[in-house]
């Protein structure tokens, strides 16, 4: 049998030796993003992805092997451990093969099968199950027993039958068998609980797909208009070829086939089998649909994340709304509010009127260049009042800004400790300007199931939706890093190695003592022992040190290696280090690495640091679209050209806001010129495309758009 390194090796097409120090790294309690960053030379630089999913198969192949060694134990405490069937479920390559060899031996409730047996009819129905030719009603008549419960020769047949039907189900042979040939052939049909009922699973009413075509939003969809009393799907295999298959095993091939048995075979598949296997592919598929759902909502996450900051600037937060008004926050450049408000543009053109000057005066007086409007209530009439305004600041723009989650965070306790004073709507506002100036740092301090991104998320398992997406937001914080003196503790926590207690221990330290000015001053916060600092050093800048090497991403166990590095170059402080990625390679990756004794991924690391202290590679990234003019749905034609940002990828297609308040839909067959699996494959959230207007539906407030008709920049 394979060792876990080596089924891990041959499953993601990685050297077992880098596998079997990732497993070690691991469980020496060192983070993903702690080993993707500084232990390459271990893993032969693997990403963030790798990682996770190297660890996720770790876990399952030890619980799976957990269950094997438990389910070997339980049988062996009944004597019924033989040589074969240990080796059978060490063999078992699924959770499912070691419960269908676990199944004979299972304590079960009791059943029709087990009733016989406690009348003592288990040696008739292995006689009869025998075959040879002896009529079961001869057999059945010394097994007459009042006493027993068995008063006549056909409860006693019948008792037989109950026991071979049993057998059979429970025989991990036919089981696997019927379950690839449900995988290949059998579909899933659908039909609704009441068809004169509208609803909006109507398209699901009279369905039916093949199992292998069947794709994970119709599972998913389903699923729910199961649980709401709309639908009423269930998993058929068309035919008798599950009832043949079943008869195959059981019947043996002699010239007078059993009736007996066929019956009991038959009664087998459609009473326990079929049924069985019914519920189990179900809870397959949804798992498969969950576990799409969740990974789709994951890699719409990590992009949300990591959109590009909008720095330097004054920001003006508005969150639109009717009754209460539209709640109005200027923040700093670092996001500190310099100033709140509220206005009523929509009660009446007066109130605009009114609500336009206010807003212009603290344009003025603060130096305003941008505006993020919530995409909420009203925000179309925000947006419309925005852009009259800025009729008068020809430098300033505004953008949309999805605010989905802000009213989560305005009413939390975190959003209470940090702005006690404010009402909950203006927080809702503050974080909306700060969501256009640092997405990252804003958006950590929302639970990522109410952000929005993905598609059913809220029917997933919680508990695995949370750990992924938990998962995602730990890699992108670490992959930009955190000022240590400026981050809040939402962000401190999501850093590698720090958690909630760590992370609210350097907040008060830094209240209490001031900035931070150097990384070692770390070690003195409480609770921040050597393993935290080692696995949070590298990921923690500190801009106010004289260690210029504190404010870039070397690790401080690197730092020989970066000031030899310099040595080698004859550069020192004051000297261009963009240049450094150049002379590493003329002087030779490997020369250079083997003088500052650290491997060749760590030197290229180091060199990129330095040539770009402070880098954050968002910047890298295409700037959000800040818009100085509005658009209605109504102003939409077919054929226009548009420009707009890519909100959501899902397995059917692309949301894209084009700036009128109502996202269009490019459907995965318009992404692209080629076939493609699902369209993360061409675009991801955040990206900016040109899209062509296909269709408009005003009263059902339907954009189809395309992008592959576009002329894409």
């Amino acid at each position: 049998m394979l060792s876990v390194a080596e089924l891990l090796s041959r499953e993601l097409g990685q050297k077992q030796e880098y596998v079997e120090n990732v497993i070690a790294l691991i469980d020496e309690g060192n983070t993903i993003p702690f080993i993707a960053r500084y232990r390459k030379e271990m893993h032969g630089a693997m990403d963030d992805t790798t990682l996770r999913n190297l660890e996720t198969r770790l876990s399952y192949l030890r619980n799976l092997q957990t269950r094997r060694d438990e389910v070997k134990k339980s049988i062996e405490n009944q004597g019924k451990l033989t040589r074969e069937l240990s080796a059978a479920i060490d063999g078992a390559a699924t959770m499912a093969e070691v419960e269908d060899l676990y199944r004979p031996y299972k304590p079960k409730r009791r059943t029709r099968g087990s009733v016989a047996r406690e009348k003592g009819l288990e040696p008739l129905a292995a006689t009869i199950f025998a075959q040879d030719g002896t009529d079961p009603a001869v057999l059945a008549a010394g097994y007459v027993n009042e006493e027993l419960g068995v008063a006549t020769i056909e409860e006693a047949l019948a008792g037989a039958s109950d026991i071979i039907a049993e057998d059979l189900s429970d025989d991990a042979a036919i089981r696997k068998s019927l379950r690839e040939l449900m995988m290949r052939k059998a579909q899933l049909t659908c039909k609704a609980d009441d068809a004169d009922t509208d609803s909006v699973y109507r398209l699901y009413y009279d369905f039916a797909v093949p199992l292998p075509r069947l794709l994970d939003h119709q599972i998913l969809a389903i699923n729910r208009g199961e649980k709401e009393g709309f639908l009423k799907p269930v998993i058929t295999l068309p035919g008798n070829e599950g009832a043949a298959l079943v008869c195959r095993a059981a019947l043996k091939p002699t010239t007078h086939v059993s009736a007996f048995v066929r019956a009991a075979a038959e009664d087998a598949y459609s009473r326990l089998i079929l049924p069985s296997l019914q519920r189990e592919l179900r809870a397959e598929y949804i798992d498969r649909a969950n576990k799409g759902a969740i990974r789709n909502f994951a890699l719409n996450l990590k992009p949300l994340l990591m959109q590009p900051p909008v720095k330097g600037f004054v920001t003006m937060g508005l969150d639109p709304g009717y009754r209460n008004g539209c709640k109005v926050a200027v923040v700093d450049p670092t996001g500190r509010v310099l100033d709140t408000a509220v206005v009523y543009p929509t009660f009446s053109e007066r109130k605009k009127q009114e609500a336009i000057t206010a807003l212009s005066g603290l344009m003025r007086r603060h130096g305003v260049r941008h505006i993020a409007i919530g995409n909420g209530t009203a925000s179309r009439e925000t947006e419309a009042m925005t852009v009259e305004m800025l009729r008068n600041f020809p430098d300033a723009g505004y953008a949309i800004v999805n605010e989905a989650g802000a009213s989560v965070y305005s009413a939390s306790p975190l959003a209470a400790e940090e702005f006690p004073d404010f009402d909950v709507n203006l927080r809702s506002a503050v974080s909306i300007a700060r969501r256009l100036q640092d997405p990252l740092a804003e958006l950590v301090k929302i639970d990522p199931k109410a952000i929005g991104v993905g598609q059913y998320q809220h029917d997933c398992p919680q508990k695995e939706l949370d750990i992924a997406l938990g998962a995602v937001v730990e890699d992108c914080v670490n992959a930009v890093g955190v000022d240590v003196n400026t981050a809040s503790r939402s962000l401190l926590q999501q850093v590698s190695g720090l958690n909630a207690t760590t992370a609210k221990n350097i907040v008060a330290y830094r209240e209490e003592n001031g900035p931070f000015t150097s990384r070692t001053q770390l070690k003195k916060v409480p609770k921040l022992g050597p393993k935290a600092f080692e696995q949070s050093a590298g990921f923690l800048r500190v801009p106010e040190s004289k260690e210029v090497l504190d404010n870039t991403g070397v690790h401080p166990e690197s730092y020989a290696a970066a000031r030899e590095m310099l040595k080698i170059f004859g550069l020192g402080r004051g000297d261009d280090l963009s240049v450094l990625s150049d002379k590493l390679r003329e002087y030779g990756t490997a020369e250079a690495a083997a003088v500052c004794g650290v491997g060749e991924p760590t030197l290229i690391d180091i060199a990129r640091e330095l040539s770009k202290p402070g880098r954050d590679p968002r910047d890298e990234l295409p700037q959000p679209i800040l818009r100085k003019d509005v658009m209605e749905i109504k102003d939409l034609k077919p054929g226009m050209e548009l420009t707009g940002t890519v909100r959501n990828v899902i397995d059917f297609g692309v949301f894209v806001d084009i700036g009128v308040h109502q996202d269009g839909l490019v459907h995965i067959s318009q992404v692209a010129n080629r076939r493609l699996r699902h369209p993360s494959e061409a675009v991801q959230v955040g990206d900016v495309v040109s899209v062509v207007v296909l269709e408009v539906d005003e009263k059902r407030h339907r954009i189809s758009l395309s992008m592959k008709q576009a002329k894409q920049n």
